[in-house]
């Protein structure tokens, strides 16, 4: 049997070829704050440093090579070239935390940058306006903008790329290498292209949110649906007792002849606070029933669906689970079964019937996902308590097990439930031959504290 996570559902992993680019998708998602540097949502420090260190190698070459290509190309003269190459290079290291305003600032840098070489002594056979340096420094803007600003910013950058180069060439040099088309062309690639992955790694991103929200709901209508099962096979024991005392209640001044007429007063009285309470119940079960089915006294009988006609027989016990074994066995399960004598008369009604329940929902996990397996049923009690032990081995070479099969989410939630319903504990784990054990201890006597107030292993809390 597996770890028997029925209970806690799970998301379908992705094949191993395709978890890197997935995970690099979510690492290139837009960060959540309008200051917060890019890759900062990485996992790894070195992801989140990346972006600082490929944009300083970037400031560290452009620099230089920028003022001297100015100064010996151009003949721009070393003023102009130095606060050129400051102005068009240093702004980047604004670009990981705040894209669009360095993209400000360089597109202003290359623009004056222009004006000022179009009057440059060599700049005919250059490249005008845009130097190579600035084509490239500008390239490193549009991987940072198109990995954090949304859609709409990204065309009204590359359209004013565009505008500003139409504008430029109104004012071209003669003999110089236009580079309008070549830097509105790449630009435009590269944001294309980064807003692109930073779309996948949003998805991704949202894609997760949702499947982490849905697994959560997912839990804790299974709880839910859990506790409304158990409110309905407790009906029954809870009525049986009502019914009992009304009958008595009502029978009282028969039984009891020359009894004063007080007494017989406050005997109706009880019979008819019963009765009320006995329409309350049945009012409460209609409500709880899943397809609206209404009944009166009725729980959920031995396999029947809920709200069916598999509710009308009685609740089943701790004497009921040789029938449960015998069944299990005919559907080819190898079972022992170990009973001690008297534990159904000891029982309460709730410890009967959560005692049958566990059983049968561990034979169950046992036939769905160790089919073939030895296993081994004890039920024994002393003065205090039950305890109900199911130990089954590793399922057999020649068995048939559906990978991955998911369960109906029911089974480790309806034990727990029903623990904290008699104030008992449960134990489940694997065993290390490759088997499973549950293992229940359901006191006999009242829990002195509300168990709905006792910390658990809830799935819901677990899933949120």
């Amino acid at each position: 049997m597996s770890d028997r996570d029925e209970a806690r559902p799970r998301t379908p992993a992705p094949a191993k070829g395709s978890r890197a680019p997935m995970r690099f998708t979510v690492v290139l998602r837009t960060p959540a704050r309008a200051a917060e540097p890019l890759f900062a949502q990485a996992p790894k420090a070195w992801q989140r440093m990346l972006p600082y260190a490929v944009v300083g190698i970037f400031v560290v070459s452009l620099l230089p090579t920028t003022i001297a290509v100015l100064t010996n190309d151009y003949k721009a003269g070393g003023g102009w070239a130095g606060a050129l190459g400051v102005a068009q290079t240093v702004p980047l290291l604004l670009a990981v935390t705040r894209p669009l305003p360095a993209w400000a600032l360089v597109l202003v840098a290359d623009t004056v940058g222009a004006v000022v070489l179009a009057h440059a002594d060599e700049v005919a056979g250059h490249a005008w306006p845009w130097t190579p340096m600035c084509i490239v420094g500008y390239l490193v803007l549009m991987v940072c903008l198109g990995l954090r600003e949304s859609i709409r910013t990204l065309i009204g950058v590359w359209l004013v790329t565009g505008a500003v180069g139409v504008v430029l060439g109104f004012f071209e040099p003669d003999g110089v290498t236009t580079t309008v088309a070549l830097l509105f062309v790449l630009s435009g690639s590269f944001l294309a292209v980064t807003g692109a992955l930073r779309g996948i790694g949003d998805a991704q991103q949202r894609i997760a949110e949702q499947e982490s929200i849905s697994e959560a709901e997912r839990a804790r209508r299974t709880l839910l649906e859990e506790r409304a099962r158990i409110a309905r096979e407790l009906h029954d024991v809870v009525a049986h007792h009502m019914s009992v005392i009304t009958v008595q209640a009502d029978s009282a001044p028969y039984r009891l002849p020359g009894m004063p007429e007080p007494v017989q007063e406050e005997f109706a009285a009880i019979a008819a606070s019963a009765r009320e309470s006995l329409g309350e119940m049945r009012r409460l079960l209609t409500v709880l029933r899943s397809d609206g089915t209404n009944g009166g006294i009725g729980g959920n009988g031995d396999g029947g669906a809920p709200g069916g006609a598999g509710e009308l027989g009685p609740q089943p016990g701790i004497g009921r689970i040789q029938q449960l074994v015998e069944a299990t066995v005919r559907a080819g399960q190898p079972v022992e079964l170990s009973l001690a004598a008297g534990a159904e008369r000891a029982a309460p009604p709730a410890v009967d019937l959560s005692a049958y329940r566990i059983v049968q929902e561990a034979l169950a996990n046992v036939v769905r996902h160790a089919p073939g397996a030895g296993t081994r049923v004890s039920v024994t009690h002393d003065a205090e308590e039950v305890l109900v032990l199911v130990v089954n081995g590793p399922a057999a070479r020649d068995a048939v097990v559906e990978p991955g099969s998911p369960g109906t989410g029911h089974g480790l939630v309806g034990m727990q439930e029903r623990v904290r319903l008699t104030g008992g504990t449960l134990d489940t784990g694997p065993l290390p031959d490759g088997g499973f054990r549950v293992a229940a201890r359901l006191p006999l006597a009242e829990p002195t504290n509300d168990p709905t107030n006792e910390p658990t292993n809830d799935p819901t809390e677990e899933a949120s």
